[in-house]
Protein backbone atom coordinates (compact mmCIF):
# COMPACT_ATOMS: atom_id res chain seq x y z
CA UNK A 1 0.00 0.00 0.00
CA UNK A 2 2.84 2.46 0.55
CA UNK A 3 4.84 1.63 -2.68
CA UNK A 4 1.09 2.32 -4.45
CA UNK A 5 0.07 5.49 -2.68
CA UNK A 6 4.51 6.82 -3.30
CA UNK A 7 3.48 5.85 -7.06
CA UNK A 8 0.39 7.77 -7.13
CA UNK A 9 1.99 10.34 -5.22
CA UNK A 10 4.43 10.87 -8.05
CA UNK A 11 2.41 9.86 -11.18
CA UNK A 12 -0.25 12.30 -10.44
CA UNK A 13 2.14 15.56 -11.50
CA UNK A 14 3.88 13.57 -13.98
CA UNK A 15 0.57 12.84 -16.01
CA UNK A 16 -0.30 16.56 -15.04
CA UNK A 17 2.94 17.44 -16.60
CA UNK A 18 2.45 15.43 -19.80
CA UNK A 19 -1.13 16.34 -20.51
CA UNK A 20 -0.36 20.01 -19.90
CA UNK A 21 2.28 19.74 -22.90
CA UNK A 22 0.16 18.10 -25.23
CA UNK A 23 -2.29 20.43 -24.45
CA UNK A 24 -0.12 23.59 -25.27
CA UNK A 25 1.29 21.34 -28.47
CA UNK A 26 -1.74 21.33 -29.67
CA UNK A 27 -2.99 24.59 -28.87
CA UNK A 28 -0.20 26.69 -28.83
CA UNK A 29 2.71 25.28 -30.83
CA UNK A 30 4.78 28.46 -30.28
CA UNK A 31 4.64 28.38 -27.22
CA UNK A 32 5.54 24.65 -27.01
CA UNK A 33 8.36 24.90 -29.10
CA UNK A 34 10.39 28.12 -27.16
CA UNK A 35 9.72 25.37 -23.75
CA UNK A 36 10.01 22.00 -24.83
CA UNK A 37 10.42 21.37 -28.86
CA UNK A 38 13.15 23.83 -29.37
CA UNK A 39 15.70 22.31 -26.61
CA UNK A 40 14.63 18.80 -27.18
CA UNK A 41 15.75 19.49 -30.78
CA UNK A 42 18.75 21.40 -30.18
CA UNK A 43 19.96 18.79 -28.83
CA UNK A 44 19.34 16.27 -31.07
CA UNK A 45 21.18 18.02 -33.65
CA UNK A 46 24.32 18.54 -31.85
CA UNK A 47 24.89 15.28 -30.39
CA UNK A 48 23.93 13.83 -34.24
CA UNK A 49 25.13 16.15 -36.23
CA UNK A 50 28.27 14.03 -37.42
CA UNK A 51 26.38 10.97 -37.62
CA UNK A 52 23.14 12.19 -39.57
CA UNK A 53 25.33 14.06 -41.87
CA UNK A 54 27.13 10.65 -42.78
CA UNK A 55 24.16 9.01 -42.93
CA UNK A 56 22.46 11.11 -45.79
CA UNK A 57 25.59 11.37 -47.74
CA UNK A 58 26.87 14.62 -46.92
CA UNK A 59 30.46 14.22 -45.43
CA UNK A 60 33.89 13.89 -48.07
CA UNK A 61 36.69 11.48 -47.40
CA UNK A 62 39.19 13.67 -45.01
CA UNK A 63 42.35 15.48 -46.71
CA UNK A 64 45.70 14.05 -46.36
CA UNK A 65 46.64 16.51 -43.76
CA UNK A 66 43.48 16.21 -41.70
CA UNK A 67 44.69 12.28 -41.82
CA UNK A 68 48.22 12.28 -41.03
CA UNK A 69 47.40 14.98 -37.96
CA UNK A 70 44.82 12.26 -36.54
CA UNK A 71 47.15 9.67 -36.63
CA UNK A 72 49.95 11.45 -35.22
CA UNK A 73 47.97 12.49 -32.32
CA UNK A 74 45.21 9.96 -31.85
CA UNK A 75 45.01 6.10 -32.77
CA UNK A 76 41.34 6.69 -33.35
CA UNK A 77 39.94 6.29 -36.78
CA UNK A 78 39.64 8.66 -39.16
CA UNK A 79 36.12 9.20 -40.27
CA UNK A 80 34.65 11.47 -43.48
CA UNK A 81 34.27 15.59 -42.72
CA UNK A 82 30.66 16.53 -42.20
CA UNK A 83 30.09 20.07 -43.53
CA UNK A 84 31.11 22.88 -41.17
CA UNK A 85 28.31 23.78 -39.04
CA UNK A 86 27.80 27.40 -38.05
CA UNK A 87 26.10 28.86 -34.96
CA UNK A 88 22.65 27.25 -33.58
CA UNK A 89 19.80 30.09 -33.78
CA UNK A 90 17.37 29.91 -32.03
CA UNK A 91 13.65 31.57 -33.77
CA UNK A 92 10.45 31.85 -32.73
CA UNK A 93 9.36 28.99 -35.07
CA UNK A 94 12.22 27.14 -35.45
CA UNK A 95 16.24 26.97 -35.50
CA UNK A 96 18.58 28.55 -38.37
CA UNK A 97 22.64 27.37 -39.00
CA UNK A 98 24.75 27.74 -41.44
CA UNK A 99 26.69 25.16 -43.71
CA UNK A 100 30.05 26.07 -45.19
CA UNK A 101 29.85 22.75 -47.60
CA UNK A 102 33.33 20.93 -48.31
CA UNK A 103 34.97 20.68 -51.87
CA UNK A 104 32.89 18.81 -54.55
CA UNK A 105 29.47 19.30 -52.82
CA UNK A 106 26.21 21.72 -53.71
CA UNK A 107 23.39 22.85 -52.34
CA UNK A 108 21.19 20.48 -54.40
CA UNK A 109 22.88 17.48 -52.55
CA UNK A 110 22.21 18.97 -48.82
CA UNK A 111 18.09 20.22 -50.21
CA UNK A 112 17.91 16.31 -51.34
CA UNK A 113 18.44 15.18 -47.85
CA UNK A 114 15.88 17.83 -46.47
CA UNK A 115 12.93 15.09 -45.74
CA UNK A 116 15.43 12.62 -44.17
CA UNK A 117 17.39 15.94 -41.80
CA UNK A 118 13.68 16.58 -40.68
CA UNK A 119 13.18 12.94 -39.15
CA UNK A 120 16.48 12.50 -37.66
CA UNK A 121 15.98 15.76 -35.84
CA UNK A 122 12.18 16.13 -34.91
CA UNK A 123 11.09 18.99 -36.65
CA UNK A 124 7.99 19.93 -38.79
CA UNK A 125 10.12 20.67 -41.91
CA UNK A 126 13.37 21.70 -43.24
CA UNK A 127 14.57 24.29 -45.80
CA UNK A 128 17.58 24.95 -47.65
CA UNK A 129 18.73 28.47 -48.70
CA UNK A 130 22.00 29.44 -50.72
CA UNK A 131 23.39 32.20 -49.07
CA UNK A 132 26.77 32.72 -51.15
CA UNK A 133 28.44 29.83 -52.80
CA UNK A 134 30.01 27.07 -50.71
CA UNK A 135 27.36 28.16 -47.97
CA UNK A 136 23.89 27.40 -47.21
CA UNK A 137 21.15 28.06 -44.64
CA UNK A 138 19.34 25.81 -42.89
CA UNK A 139 15.83 26.71 -41.61
CA UNK A 140 14.04 24.12 -39.43
CA UNK A 141 10.53 24.89 -38.82
CA UNK A 142 9.08 22.94 -36.02
CA UNK A 143 5.79 23.11 -36.24
CA UNK A 144 2.79 23.56 -39.01
CA UNK A 145 3.22 28.05 -38.89
CA UNK A 146 0.28 27.59 -41.57
CA UNK A 147 -2.27 26.02 -39.23
CA UNK A 148 -2.71 29.26 -37.59
CA UNK A 149 -1.18 32.12 -39.11
CA UNK A 150 0.65 34.51 -37.40
CA UNK A 151 2.64 37.26 -39.37
CA UNK A 152 6.39 38.28 -37.78
CA UNK A 153 6.25 41.11 -35.87
CA UNK A 154 8.96 42.98 -37.51
CA UNK A 155 8.78 43.12 -41.38
CA UNK A 156 10.76 45.81 -43.41
CA UNK A 157 8.20 48.27 -45.11
CA UNK A 158 9.57 49.26 -48.16
CA UNK A 159 7.46 51.60 -51.24
CA UNK A 160 4.98 49.47 -53.03
CA UNK A 161 5.79 46.30 -50.78
CA UNK A 162 2.82 44.23 -49.04
CA UNK A 163 3.49 41.98 -46.31
CA UNK A 164 0.48 39.70 -47.85
CA UNK A 165 0.50 36.40 -46.62
CA UNK A 166 3.28 33.77 -44.26
CA UNK A 167 5.30 31.13 -46.07
CA UNK A 168 5.76 27.69 -45.27
CA UNK A 169 9.01 28.42 -43.83
CA UNK A 170 8.03 31.23 -41.49
CA UNK A 171 8.92 33.87 -43.55
CA UNK A 172 6.38 36.31 -44.70
CA UNK A 173 4.96 36.40 -48.33
CA UNK A 174 6.19 40.07 -49.61
CA UNK A 175 4.14 41.26 -52.39
CA UNK A 176 6.63 43.59 -54.26
CA UNK A 177 4.95 45.66 -57.68
CA UNK A 178 8.79 46.58 -58.33
CA UNK A 179 10.00 43.31 -58.61
CA UNK A 180 7.02 41.68 -59.66
CA UNK A 181 5.05 44.62 -61.11
CA UNK A 182 1.89 42.33 -62.36
CA UNK A 183 0.19 38.86 -60.84
CA UNK A 184 -2.61 36.42 -61.50
CA UNK A 185 -4.10 35.07 -58.68
CA UNK A 186 -6.95 32.32 -58.78
CA UNK A 187 -8.98 30.68 -56.88
CA UNK A 188 -12.42 29.36 -55.89
CA UNK A 189 -15.44 30.15 -54.03
CA UNK A 190 -14.44 30.53 -50.42
CA UNK A 191 -10.53 29.65 -51.06
CA UNK A 192 -9.46 32.98 -49.33
CA UNK A 193 -8.96 35.19 -52.81
CA UNK A 194 -10.93 38.13 -51.56
CA UNK A 195 -8.86 37.99 -47.90
CA UNK A 196 -5.87 37.91 -50.16
CA UNK A 197 -7.18 41.32 -52.25
CA UNK A 198 -8.13 42.85 -49.04
CA UNK A 199 -4.51 42.46 -47.55
CA UNK A 200 -3.38 44.21 -50.56
CA UNK A 201 -4.92 47.46 -50.70
CA UNK A 202 -5.30 47.46 -47.06
CA UNK A 203 -1.64 47.09 -47.68
CA UNK A 204 -1.13 49.77 -50.30
CA UNK A 205 -3.68 52.17 -48.45
CA UNK A 206 -1.29 54.06 -46.67
CA UNK A 207 1.11 54.66 -49.20
CA UNK A 208 1.37 57.40 -51.81
CA UNK A 209 -0.03 55.06 -54.48
CA UNK A 210 -3.35 55.56 -56.42
CA UNK A 211 -5.65 52.21 -56.34
CA UNK A 212 -8.07 51.72 -59.08
CA UNK A 213 -10.83 48.88 -59.30
CA UNK A 214 -12.66 47.02 -61.81
CA UNK A 215 -15.12 44.45 -59.82
CA UNK A 216 -17.83 43.66 -61.96
CA UNK A 217 -19.89 42.02 -59.28
CA UNK A 218 -21.49 45.18 -58.91
CA UNK A 219 -18.50 46.67 -56.77
CA UNK A 220 -19.13 43.91 -53.77
CA UNK A 221 -15.72 43.07 -53.36
CA UNK A 222 -14.14 46.70 -54.16
CA UNK A 223 -16.70 48.90 -52.76
CA UNK A 224 -16.62 49.19 -49.00
CA UNK A 225 -12.69 50.22 -50.26
CA UNK A 226 -14.20 52.94 -52.05
CA UNK A 227 -13.17 55.98 -49.47
CA UNK A 228 -9.09 55.01 -50.99
CA UNK A 229 -10.02 53.95 -54.62
CA UNK A 230 -9.39 56.60 -57.39
CA UNK A 231 -11.65 54.96 -60.10
CA UNK A 232 -14.14 52.15 -59.58
CA UNK A 233 -15.88 50.55 -62.47
CA UNK A 234 -18.29 47.95 -61.30
CA UNK A 235 -19.89 46.65 -64.76
CA UNK A 236 -18.50 46.17 -68.28
CA UNK A 237 -19.83 49.33 -69.41
CA UNK A 238 -17.78 50.90 -67.16
CA UNK A 239 -14.81 49.17 -67.80
CA UNK A 240 -14.55 49.52 -71.19
CA UNK A 241 -14.74 53.60 -69.89
CA UNK A 242 -12.07 53.33 -67.66
CA UNK A 243 -9.30 50.96 -69.93
CA UNK A 244 -8.92 53.48 -72.14
CA UNK A 245 -8.02 56.57 -69.47
CA UNK A 246 -5.87 54.38 -67.73
CA UNK A 247 -3.93 53.88 -71.07
CA UNK A 248 -4.04 57.11 -72.00
CA UNK A 249 -2.49 57.98 -69.18
CA UNK A 250 0.49 55.54 -69.30
CA UNK A 251 0.69 57.36 -73.09
CA UNK A 252 0.98 60.30 -71.30
CA UNK A 253 3.66 59.35 -68.90
CA UNK A 254 5.62 58.06 -71.32
CA UNK A 255 5.55 61.46 -73.16
CA UNK A 256 6.98 62.88 -69.98
CA UNK A 257 9.58 60.35 -70.09
CA UNK A 258 10.77 61.22 -73.48
CA UNK A 259 10.84 64.97 -72.81
CA UNK A 260 12.95 64.26 -69.69
CA UNK A 261 14.98 62.64 -71.18
CA UNK A 262 15.38 63.87 -74.36
CA UNK A 263 14.17 61.06 -76.98
CA UNK A 264 12.44 61.95 -79.35
CA UNK A 265 8.78 62.09 -79.64
CA UNK A 266 8.35 59.67 -82.38
CA UNK A 267 9.78 56.76 -80.49
CA UNK A 268 7.54 54.39 -79.91
CA UNK A 269 6.50 53.14 -76.40
CA UNK A 270 8.13 49.82 -76.76
CA UNK A 271 11.47 50.80 -77.14
CA UNK A 272 11.80 53.01 -74.36
CA UNK A 273 13.72 51.26 -71.51
CA UNK A 274 13.72 53.49 -68.76
CA UNK A 275 10.98 54.40 -66.44
CA UNK A 276 9.41 56.80 -64.02
CA UNK A 277 12.05 56.41 -61.24
CA UNK A 278 14.80 57.97 -63.37
CA UNK A 279 12.64 61.10 -63.08
CA UNK A 280 12.99 63.77 -59.99
CA UNK A 281 10.86 63.08 -57.32
CA UNK A 282 8.95 66.71 -58.21
CA UNK A 283 8.26 65.37 -61.59
CA UNK A 284 7.50 61.61 -60.86
CA UNK A 285 3.67 60.76 -61.59
CA UNK A 286 2.55 58.92 -58.54
CA UNK A 287 2.42 54.98 -59.20
CA UNK A 288 -1.25 53.59 -59.98
CA UNK A 289 -2.06 49.47 -59.34
CA UNK A 290 -4.77 48.26 -60.96
CA UNK A 291 -7.28 45.28 -59.18
CA UNK A 292 -9.52 43.36 -61.55
CA UNK A 293 -11.67 41.22 -59.95
CA UNK A 294 -13.32 38.44 -61.46
CA UNK A 295 -11.44 39.06 -64.81
CA UNK A 296 -13.77 36.11 -66.63
CA UNK A 297 -16.67 38.84 -66.55
CA UNK A 298 -14.63 41.00 -69.14
CA UNK A 299 -14.23 38.10 -71.32
CA UNK A 300 -17.45 36.71 -71.37
CA UNK A 301 -20.22 38.31 -74.22
CA UNK A 302 -23.82 37.53 -75.67
CA UNK A 303 -24.00 39.57 -78.74
CA UNK A 304 -21.74 40.98 -81.42
CA UNK A 305 -22.05 44.34 -80.11
CA UNK A 306 -20.01 42.43 -76.47
CA UNK A 307 -17.64 41.06 -78.40
CA UNK A 308 -16.04 44.04 -80.07
CA UNK A 309 -16.41 45.55 -76.40
CA UNK A 310 -14.53 42.75 -74.84
CA UNK A 311 -11.89 42.44 -77.70
CA UNK A 312 -10.92 46.82 -77.00
CA UNK A 313 -11.01 45.97 -73.43
CA UNK A 314 -8.63 42.83 -73.19
CA UNK A 315 -6.28 44.50 -76.00
CA UNK A 316 -6.25 47.49 -73.74
CA UNK A 317 -4.94 45.13 -70.56
CA UNK A 318 -2.74 43.41 -72.19
CA UNK A 319 -1.15 46.68 -73.28
CA UNK A 320 -1.09 47.90 -69.59
CA UNK A 321 0.22 44.60 -69.47
CA UNK A 322 3.29 44.64 -71.51
CA UNK A 323 4.32 48.50 -71.18
CA UNK A 324 2.48 49.76 -67.99
CA UNK A 325 5.36 48.64 -65.65
CA UNK A 326 8.12 51.35 -67.08
CA UNK A 327 4.96 54.14 -66.56
CA UNK A 328 4.63 52.74 -62.60
CA UNK A 329 1.08 51.40 -63.65
CA UNK A 330 0.99 47.78 -62.15
CA UNK A 331 -1.82 45.06 -62.37
CA UNK A 332 -3.38 42.92 -59.98
CA UNK A 333 -5.65 40.08 -62.15
CA UNK A 334 -8.29 38.26 -60.22
CA UNK A 335 -10.44 35.13 -61.34
CA UNK A 336 -11.62 31.56 -60.57
CA UNK A 337 -10.66 30.50 -63.76
CA UNK A 338 -8.28 32.24 -66.73
CA UNK A 339 -7.72 30.03 -69.50
CA UNK A 340 -8.25 29.57 -73.32
CA UNK A 341 -11.40 28.91 -73.08
CA UNK A 342 -12.04 32.79 -72.23
CA UNK A 343 -11.44 33.74 -75.73
CA UNK A 344 -8.80 35.63 -78.05
CA UNK A 345 -6.22 37.42 -75.68
CA UNK A 346 -6.31 35.31 -72.46
CA UNK A 347 -3.55 33.32 -73.33
CA UNK A 348 -2.00 36.34 -74.27
CA UNK A 349 -2.48 38.27 -71.15
CA UNK A 350 -1.75 35.52 -69.20
CA UNK A 351 1.69 35.20 -70.14
CA UNK A 352 2.58 39.17 -68.90
CA UNK A 353 1.53 38.64 -65.67
CA UNK A 354 4.69 37.27 -64.29
CA UNK A 355 3.54 36.75 -60.60
CA UNK A 356 1.12 33.54 -59.83
CA UNK A 357 -1.03 32.67 -56.66
CA UNK A 358 -3.03 29.53 -56.82
CA UNK A 359 -5.37 29.07 -53.92
CA UNK A 360 -7.91 26.17 -53.83
CA UNK A 361 -9.88 25.29 -57.54
CA UNK A 362 -12.46 23.03 -58.49
CA UNK A 363 -10.32 21.07 -60.99
CA UNK A 364 -6.79 20.28 -62.38
CA UNK A 365 -7.30 22.45 -65.21
CA UNK A 366 -7.69 25.44 -63.50
CA UNK A 367 -4.01 24.70 -61.23
CA UNK A 368 -2.96 24.63 -64.72
CA UNK A 369 -3.79 27.23 -65.99
CA UNK A 370 -1.97 29.51 -63.45
CA UNK A 371 1.34 27.60 -62.45
CA UNK A 372 1.52 24.69 -65.51
CA UNK A 373 3.46 27.47 -67.66
CA UNK A 374 6.04 28.35 -64.91
CA UNK A 375 6.36 25.91 -62.28
CA UNK A 376 4.82 21.71 -63.59
CA UNK A 377 5.84 20.80 -59.89
CA UNK A 378 3.25 23.44 -57.98
CA UNK A 379 -0.07 22.35 -59.74
CA UNK A 380 -0.23 19.35 -57.61
CA UNK A 381 0.80 21.31 -54.71
CA UNK A 382 -2.15 23.23 -55.64
CA UNK A 383 -4.62 20.39 -56.29
CA UNK A 384 -3.85 19.01 -52.70
CA UNK A 385 -5.37 22.58 -50.94
CA UNK A 386 -7.73 20.86 -48.65
CA UNK A 387 -11.34 23.07 -48.50
CA UNK A 388 -10.85 23.42 -44.29
CA UNK A 389 -7.93 25.54 -44.80
CA UNK A 390 -9.06 28.40 -46.96
CA UNK A 391 -6.39 31.05 -47.40
CA UNK A 392 -4.05 28.40 -48.55
CA UNK A 393 -2.81 29.12 -51.68
CA UNK A 394 0.45 28.17 -53.86
CA UNK A 395 2.39 31.68 -54.58
CA UNK A 396 5.03 30.71 -57.57
CA UNK A 397 6.55 33.67 -60.59
CA UNK A 398 8.51 32.89 -64.02
CA UNK A 399 11.83 31.90 -61.94
CA UNK A 400 10.34 28.64 -61.32
CA UNK A 401 10.34 28.98 -57.39
CA UNK A 402 7.18 28.21 -55.59
CA UNK A 403 5.85 28.17 -52.42
CA UNK A 404 2.84 27.51 -50.01
CA UNK A 405 1.51 30.51 -48.59
CA UNK A 406 -1.50 31.35 -46.17
CA UNK A 407 -3.34 35.11 -45.68
CA UNK A 408 -4.16 35.63 -41.85
CA UNK A 409 -7.85 36.25 -41.29
CA UNK A 410 -8.76 40.14 -41.84
CA UNK A 411 -12.17 40.87 -41.46
CA UNK A 412 -13.95 43.14 -44.12
CA UNK A 413 -14.86 45.81 -41.64
CA UNK A 414 -10.99 46.05 -40.55
CA UNK A 415 -9.86 46.51 -44.25
CA UNK A 416 -12.27 49.00 -44.71
CA UNK A 417 -11.46 51.12 -41.50
CA UNK A 418 -7.83 51.31 -43.28
CA UNK A 419 -9.22 52.73 -46.52
CA UNK A 420 -11.14 55.17 -44.69
CA UNK A 421 -8.52 56.52 -42.39
CA UNK A 422 -5.55 57.27 -45.31
CA UNK A 423 -8.91 58.64 -47.63
CA UNK A 424 -6.78 62.06 -47.68
CA UNK A 425 -4.14 60.14 -49.17
CA UNK A 426 -5.80 59.59 -52.83
CA UNK A 427 -3.85 61.46 -55.07
CA UNK A 428 -5.06 63.65 -57.89
CA UNK A 429 -5.04 62.42 -60.90
CA UNK A 430 -7.17 64.70 -63.32
CA UNK A 431 -8.15 61.87 -65.96
CA UNK A 432 -9.68 59.49 -63.40
CA UNK A 433 -11.53 62.23 -61.32
CA UNK A 434 -14.87 61.23 -63.35
CA UNK A 435 -14.44 57.84 -62.05
CA UNK A 436 -14.06 58.88 -58.47
CA UNK A 437 -16.53 56.09 -56.59
CA UNK A 438 -18.41 58.11 -53.48
CA UNK A 439 -17.47 56.52 -50.46
CA UNK A 440 -20.38 54.46 -49.00
CA UNK A 441 -22.47 56.30 -45.35
CA UNK A 442 -22.26 53.58 -42.42
CA UNK A 443 -25.60 52.25 -41.89
CA UNK A 444 -26.65 53.06 -37.85
CA UNK A 445 -26.35 49.35 -36.39
CA UNK A 446 -29.07 47.86 -35.24
CA UNK A 447 -29.31 45.60 -32.27
CA UNK A 448 -30.26 41.50 -33.49
CA UNK A 449 -30.26 38.14 -32.00
CA UNK A 450 -26.93 36.47 -33.14
CA UNK A 451 -27.14 32.65 -35.13
CA UNK A 452 -26.69 29.95 -32.53
CA UNK A 453 -23.62 29.40 -34.34
CA UNK A 454 -21.27 32.12 -35.35
CA UNK A 455 -19.65 31.84 -38.66
CA UNK A 456 -16.10 30.59 -37.92
CA UNK A 457 -13.24 33.42 -39.47
CA UNK A 458 -11.79 32.12 -42.70
CA UNK A 459 -8.14 31.44 -41.97
CA UNK A 460 -9.25 29.89 -37.82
Amino acid sequence: MTELATLLEVGGPVAALGGGAAYTRANHPALYWSAVGGPISTVRLLSSYASVMEACGLTVAPSRLRILAVKATTRREVRPVPPRRGIIRPTSTGLRLRLRLAPGQEPADVAASAERLRHAWGVHAVYVTTVKPGVVELRLVGFDVLRKVRMPRKIDGRFLTVPVALREDAMPFVRDYRAVPHQLTLGATLSGKSMYLRHLVSGLAPQDVALVGVDCKRGVELAPFAARLSALATDPDEAAELLPVLVKEMEDRYDLIKARQGIAPSTLDEEITSDIWGLPDSERPVPVVLFVDEVAELFLTATRKDEERRDEMVTQLIRLAQLGRAAGIYLEVCGQRFGAELGTGATMLRAQLTGRVCHRVNDEASAKMALGDIAPEAVLAACAIPAERPGLAVAGDTSGGWSRIRTPYLSLGDAADVCRETAHLVPDLPALKPFRPCAPVPLPSVERPGPAVQPRPLTD
